[in-house]
């Protein structure tokens, strides 16, 4: 029935409490579950670097330092950049980026005491996960470096004259420290008692070559031809653990930073030099006979 006036009926909908709140959690469970994959993804990439490589992003974090740091061209560099071919290494194997000379006028003169100093402190500084390779001592002739192999951690490939990517960081290294002094520098190269006979290759020939490897890596790393006075191969004729030819550490490259005004012929023969000191201070005593020749 109708009286005549309209009447206006108003329906009201109660809505669901779970409506309120909407999508937000899948929003934030998302977030949390790209979190975990980000966290996973890097915990993956960091198993796959090597622990050298590890150790040395590492120790420059702690050790970072603005003016240490800089480079021959004025940039800084985490790792040695790498953006060509060394001569003497494999194929695919990338070198760094050659600093520029130091020109003469600007060479110093240093004594063997500070030279050593300054090998010592630069090796525990930035390469300290490699120190146990690396022989720094005194002699009548100079300042000399030894890298050496360890079982397991060679500084070339296996009868070749190829130097690993330690020995190359190391080498560099070297270049770094020695590159403003006027000093010659003789470069020799040792290897085991082990016969090593390829074709007519011997271990005469094993140890020049990786000598002259050295000097290129060297002068890859602004060192001058110039400077270089001698480069010689020993073989095993100079062992320096004598008790134990077979010893890894006699394979090694000797690199003698002689006296100023000193010549080549001047130094004393490698025969006559002390075995040397370890950066790392320990005694070198003879380890069980190795079964990696050369």
């Amino acid at each position: 029935m109708s009286n005549g006036k309209n009447i206006t009926i108003i329906k009201r909908k109660k809505k669901r409490g779970h409506e309120a709140h909407g999508g937000s959690w899948k929003v934030a469970y998302a977030d949390f579950v790209t979190a975990m994959m980000a966290f996973f993804l890097l915990l993956w990439l960091l198993s796959m670097v090597s622990p050298e490589k590890r150790m040395a992003i590492s120790d420059y974090f702690q050790n970072y330092n603005l003016f240490k740091e800089q480079t021959a061209g004025g940039g800084k560099t985490i790792l040695p950049e790498k953006t060509g071919v060394l001569p003497g290494q494999a194929p695919g194997t990338k070198g760094t980026v050659t600093p520029s000379p130091t020109p003469s006028e600007h060479k110093k003169r240093i004594t063997a005491g500070e030279m050593a100093e300054r090998m010592k402190e630069s090796i525990n500084r930035k390469l300290r996960y490699l120190k146990d390779q690396v022989l720094v001592d005194t002699v009548e002739g100079g300042v000399r470096i030894q890298i050496t192999d360890l079982e397991g951690s060679p500084m070339f490939a296996l009868g070749s004259d190829v130097p690993t990517e330690k020995a190359i960081r190391i080498l560099e290294l070297v270049a770094e420290n020695i590159r403003d002094v006027e000093n010659k520098i003789a470069i020799e190269g040792h290897t085991d008692a082990a016969p090593f006979t390829s074709g007519r290759i011997t271990n005469w020939e094993l140890s020049t070559s990786r000598a002259s490897a050295a000097r290129r890596v060297l002068e890859k790393n602004g060192i001058e031809p110039g400077r270089i006075a001698r480069v010689v191969g020993y073989a095993d004729q100079e062992l320096l653990i004598k008790e134990n030819p077979l010893d890894p550490r006699n394979r090694r490259i000797s690199i003698i930073l002689l006296n100023v005004n000193q010549s080549a012929e001047g130094a004393l023969p490698a025969g006559n030099l002390p075995p040397g000191q370890p950066v790392a201070s320990e005694k070198i005593t003879p380890g069980p006979i190795p079964q990696r020749p050369n």
